[in-house]
């Protein structure tokens, strides 16, 4: 009987220290997977911030905050540069849509003879690129105009 129980001790003890090696690793996993998942976000933040100033700000503001009168046409037509904060409407579009207006310019989605000071970007940007800025731009938004632009189709 003691032989059995000491048998069914280690077998307990083994068999628990497997589970417990077992799920301190998944749980290693899961917060080291996390871990590198919030860097990558991060770094996507970063160079969507610098590419932002270097590419977009001269225009759009430096806080996104876009061209004065900018729903109001100047003396040649064209609008100004919209702020890319939440008084906006960039938040109005689909992913589609702003991945699209950067690569190739309002006139992607216009007629042919409409003005806009905005250039296309590819060639400039890469497809990353531009993501990058995106994400930027969606980040400074609230958590609800952010979920709202998310449903845009």
């Amino acid at each position: 009987m003691t032989t059995m129980m000491t048998i069914g001790r280690r077998r307990l003890f083994v068999g628990g220290g497997a589970a417990f090696v077992l799920v301190a690793g998944a749980v290693s996993y899961i917060v080291w997977d996390r871990l590198a998942i919030a860097s990558q976000r991060r770094a996507t933040l970063e160079l969507g911030a610098a590419l932002y100033q270097s590419t977009c700000a001269s225009c759009h503001g430096a806080r996104l905050e876009g061209q004065p009168d900018w729903q109001r046409r100047r003396a040649d037509g064209r609008l100004p540069a919209p702020p890319h904060d939440e008084s906006g409407h960039t938040w109005h579009h689909s992913n589609e849509i702003l991945f699209n207006l950067t690569k190739f310019g309002p006139q992607s989605y216009t007629s042919a003879d409409y003005q806009s000071d905005m250039p296309g970007f590819a060639g400039v940007l890469s497809d990353e690129e531009i993501v990058a800025v995106l994400e930027y731009i969606k980040s400074t938004w609230s958590e609800e105009t952010r979920r709202r632009q998310a449903s845009r189709k």
